[in-house]
């Protein structure tokens, strides 16, 4: 017979990029499935900025040389995906960099927007070696989670070279899963979690965020399940079937908003609002989705009489 214990969560070494917890005792094999579970939530779907694109005056594509600079296009790039940015904006914002001359080049000297914090101001970019030679480069900064590949991006204005937005603030976890005593009983899992971040987000609040988001997605399929056990016909009920099936396509939504969707495996307009009935929260866990995204989606649903209005406003409350 096993006995009825409520686990806790411990700290047991914390900074500002290092946190290590325990947590337990918790049900023989809840270590792995909750380790695994976090492990994965947090190295691909915590959000963060990053700069998602870069613009040099002169520079037409990412295979070329940087006149007078000792690093070509590829390696500068490589260098701006160490930036880690913490911004205050959901809308994509540009910091400006002017370079003048024989110097050498760090992150402080980049031109950020008050709303822009460069953590990491003794990153260096590059050099130049030629006296006489002048750049000015600007970089598109976004908010998004995990990490997007810069071929993810589409079709991009000519001299808009795309960069691989890595916008996850953690980039290692481990755990690891020991037994644990719980009076006479040994059949328990202690689970220890370790979390490294980058600075942009403190790890116990990584934990937490991530938890958030687990609970998050658990909450959509309770709901889904107990609706279908309950009353398997509430679905039509509410709903035409006509309606539910609409595209999200025909929404007009822009190419962000589509693109988050799609990629969340939402098609029609009957999962999008079963999403919002369980919770704004539940589409706010989609990657790139944040709420300026949220607010248009509403906007669309209300514009087509999909969603009332007084839903559509508490929703951005």
């Amino acid at each position: 017979m096993s006995v009825q214990v409520l686990p806790k969560v411990e700290t047991d070494a914390i900074s500002q990029t290092y946190g290590r917890f325990v947590v337990g005792p918790l049900e023989s094999g809840f270590g792995v499935t909750l380790g695994n579970a976090l492990r994965r939530v947090l190295l691909s779907s915590l959000p963060g900025a990053a700069v998602t694109s870069i613009r040099i005056s002169d520079i037409a594509h990412e295979y070329t040389i940087i006149p007078g600079v000792r690093e070509d296009m590829m390696q500068f790039i490589l260098q701006v995906k160490q930036l880690r940015l913490k911004m205050e904006s959901e809308e994509p914002m540009r910091m400006s960099l002017q370079a003048r001359g024989a110097s050498t080049i760090t992150a402080g000297d980049i031109q950020a927007p008050p709303e822009i914090e460069v953590l990491n101001p003794d990153l260096y970019l590059f050099t130049i070696d030629s006296g006489k030679e002048r750049l000015d480069i600007e970089f598109t900064v976004e908010q998004g989670r995990g990490y997007m590949p810069a071929d993810e991006r589409g079709r991009m204005p000519i001299g808009e070279l795309p960069v691989d937005g890595i916008f996850s603030p953690v980039s290692r976890v481990a755990f690891d899963v020991d037994r644990a005593r719980v009076g006479q009983m040994t059949n328990y899992d202690s689970l220890t979690l370790e979390i490294w971040s980058d600075g942009r987000m403190a790890p116990l609040d990584a934990l937490k965020e991530a938890a958030r988001i687990l609970v998050a997605h658990l909450r959509l399929v309770a709901g889904l399940t107990l609706e279908e056990e309950v009353e398997p016909e509430e679905e039509e009920a509410g709903l035409p079937k006509e309606i539910y099936e609409i595209p999200v396509e025909q929404l007009d939504l822009s190419v962000r908003v589509f693109n988050s969707l799609r990629r969340a495996g939402i098609t029609s307009v009957g999962e999008v609002l079963e999403m919002l009935a369980l919770g704004d929260d539940t589409l706010l866990t989609i990657r790139n989705f944040g709420q300026k995204s949220l607010t248009e989606l509403k906007a669309r649903l209300q514009e087509r009489g999909f969603l009332e209005e007084d839903v559509a406003e508490s929703g951005g409350e």
